[in-house]
């Protein structure tokens, strides 16, 4: 009987991530893991056991979900080990990305779910959705062939404020807003960078450009980059002490006393420059930037404003808590947030993070946790592999051949080779007949 196995690296790495987990349920990761890997159709839980062959047990799993998601951070500094220790950054600063995201849900039992804004409405127009939101930090890495790649690490569920009463007791839930979710995330991730030789970066949109977000992770000794309002309250820099005077009673100013007008410096037609940057599919384009250094109360200080001109005329204007930080690196970290919206597509559209049909809420975390996981390992998986390896379009001419690799095709890669190491353990010594081999590569092919 064939009974497809994880990989010899997958089951090292199961290994790892399990030592959080108690002892009597943490051999039930590994059958978790290959479920995910293998589930065809709706990405259900079910579909998982499913696929991993759990049978009459399947109840205990689901309470293994619950182990996951108390422990979620746990694991996660096990994931972010795995990525620091596998993966070679090349050197320079850390770049983190934090945004948060909805995930539908069906059913009125549903614990935490509420209605939240939906970000991509679709075709039906919806601007809200009944479901879960989370708060996602991910890890930003530039690959040498296939552009930039976001890892995701650990989410965080938002409740609302006025569905955290229709909570169990005994979950002993407490509210937090995004931005205290955020707070922490960017904590946890300042723990596990201390030791490296840059200050971390950490890019994010402009919900989070709060003081309540940017103090927090600067006292994590992080770098924020962030979008900014157009009526930003911005002032110049205090004035200098001339040659020879004294300065008065009391502190030296922080904040300077004339406000800065963004719509007026961003009007100017003069003063404009341009930086070249990769795009996050690895190819080389310029912007068109302009800016200046003013202070800022929501952080704390000095601020390095960046207003990069769209091609359409528009503009949008950025900051970054290092007055001192080079125009490129600013500009590059606000193209690479862009990652943590394509991993939001996959984990939605290949990962299925919105059919898992779950109802109690430390479940859906350990879901969730579990799916961004996968997600990370695939990606490091392949992260070494030629492209030519993970995606073969020789089938779809019509298909862009040296386009970079998606996740999907990374996952679909995975899978062919647990499937063909156990095809080769099945027959072992034996002679494969060649008819055999090629119905094998048939359906595997239509399977993955």
């Amino acid at each position: 009987m064939f009974t497809i196995q994880l990989t010899g690296q997958w089951m090292a790495w199961v290994a790892l991530l399990a030592k959080p987990l108690h002892g009597r349920s943490s051999w039930r990761l590994a059958r978790v893991i290959l479920g995910i890997l293998l589930a065809q159709g709706r990405r259900t839980a079910s579909s998982w056991w499913r696929a991993a062959g759990v049978g009459d047990e399947f109840r205990s799993y689901y309470y293994f979900l619950d182990s996951i998601g108390r422990k979620a951070t746990a694991v996660a500094t096990v994931v972010f080990a795995l990525v620091r220790d596998e993966i070679d950054s090349g050197g320079g600063h850390w770049l983190f990305a934090i945004d948060d995201t909805p995930t539908q849900r069906y059913g009125p039992k549903v614990q935490g779910a509420g209605i939240h804004h939906n970000p991509t409405p679709g075709p039906a127009g919806s601007k809200f959705l009944y479901g879960h939101s989370w708060v996602v930090l991910n890890r930003v890495l530039r690959h040498p062939e296939n552009g930039t790649i976001g890892l995701p690490l650990l989410g965080r569920l938002y409740i609302r404020k006025k569905d955290v009463p229709e909570l169990p007791r005994d979950i002993h839930w407490t509210f937090r807003t995004k931005l205290k979710l955020a707070a922490e995330l960017i904590k946890w991730a300042g723990a596990q960078t201390v030791g490296h030789s840059e200050r971390p970066w950490v890019v994010v949109d402009g919900a989070y450009a709060n003081r309540e977000f940017i103090k927090p992770a600067k006292e994590a000794g992080m770098v924020v980059v962030a979008r900014l309002r157009r009526d930003a309250e911005l002032y110049d820099l205090p004035r200098p002490l001339k040659p020879g005077e004294r300065r008065g009673r009391g502190r030296p100013p922080v904040y300077g006393k004339n406000r800065l007008s963004l719509a007026k410096r961003a009007g100017q037609t003069r003063g404009w420059q341009t930086v070249a940057v990769v795009s996050t599919t690895g190819q080389v384009v310029t912007k068109t930037y302009k800016t200046f250094l003013a202070t800022w109360h929501p952080a704390g200080g000095v601020i390095r404003v960046v207003i990069l001109k769209e091609e359409d005329g528009s503009w949008r204007a950025y900051l970054c808590t290092d007055p001192d930080a080079g125009v490129q690196e600013v500009v590059q970290a606000v193209v690479d947030r862009w990652s943590i919206e394509q991993n939001f597509h996959d984990l939605k559209e290949v990962e299925g993070i919105e059919q898992v049909q779950l109802r109690r809420v430390w479940s859906n975390i350990g879901a969730l946790n579990l799916n961004m996981w996968v997600h990370t390992l695939v990606e490091l998986w392949g992260w070494n592999r030629p492209a030519e390896q993970l995606s073969d379009r020789s089938a779809s001419p019509w298909d862009d051949a040296d386009r970079r690799p998606s996740h999907a095709d990374r996952r679909k890669s995975l899978q062919r080779e647990m499937f063909n190491a156990e095809f080769r353990r099945g027959f072992d010594r034996l002679p494969i007949p060649p008819i055999i081999r090629q119905l094998f590569d048939r359906v595997v092919r239509m399977v993955a």
